[in-house]
């Protein structure tokens, strides 16, 4: 099945190294990741747990491109979440640009694919609500 595409784009108020440092610093995504807790558990390796258990889902994902501080590229490798996604850092108006952008491959099958138009706003206002945050950290 053809995999969905989303991305958000936000202006944090930070350079580009204080922000890629927070966004890869895996222990601390549950300061600003919208109910996401998150731990490296390899050189290569993260798992993000997001939900309240029981109820929520384990993101597995390898660490594929490392580029500090502009660019981090992963492979979704779990059973929920499979695809790529990609954080890019830029200089812009005196802090950052972060956009951050996923390919996925949908769960459920054609269900996945019927409810992806319902789902899709959702994710996109709850990563723009996360980077905010992220920023909101940095400012202080």
């Amino acid at each position: 099945m053809k995999p969905v595409y989303t991305a958000v784009a936000v202006h944090v108020p930070a350079p580009p190294e204080r922000v890629f440092a927070l966004i890869t610093d895996w222990p601390r995504h549950r300061e600003w990741m919208f109910m996401t807790t998150a731990r490296q558990v390899g050189e290569h390796a993260v798992e993000a747990y997001t939900g309240v258990r029981p109820f929520g889902f384990l993101d597995t994902m390898t660490i594929t491109r490392w580029e500090p501080p502009t660019l981090v590229i992963m492979n979704h490798t779990g059973r929920v979440v499979r695809g790529r996604g990609a954080i890019r850092v830029r200089p812009h108006d005196g802090g950052s640009r972060v956009v951050w952008a996923e390919e996925l491959s949908l769960p459920f099958g054609p269900l996945g694919r019927a409810l992806w138009p319902l789902a899709r706003p959702l994710v996109r206002a709850l990563t723009r609500h996360s980077l905010r945050k992220l920023g909101a950290l940095l400012r202080r």
